[in-house]
């Protein structure tokens, strides 16, 4: 096992203990469950960023490829230092 896979067991694990079992997404911020967990570069190693605890955070890890796949992560317009979190679209109504 490498060591990113066993640092994020622990960050998940010691997110969960804080939040009372709830993991939020850092992409989406919505729950993340163990089996969908990443490990998400806060600022890409492309871009200079690291594998340290403090560049990394847990997402899903579709979050995570949807990010990379667009390069951008864009700040919340609302809450200063975070991201705009992703909103999945609303579920289709019954046919009818």
């Amino acid at each position: 096992m490498s060591s990113l896979q066993l640092l994020r067991i622990k960050m998940y694990r010691t997110v969960a203990r804080q939040l009372h079992g709830t993991v939020p997404c850092w992409v989406c911020g919505q729950h993340v469950t163990f089996e969908a967990a990443t490990l998400e570069h806060i600022q890409a190693r492309s871009e200079g960023g690291n594998s340290h605890a403090d560049n990394l955070a847990i997402s899903h890890e579709v979050c995570n490829g949807q990010r990379h796949a667009s390069g951008v992560v864009p700040a919340s317009p609302t809450l200063p230092g975070q991201v705009q979190r992703w909103q999945a679209p609303a579920p289709h109504g019954k046919p009818g």
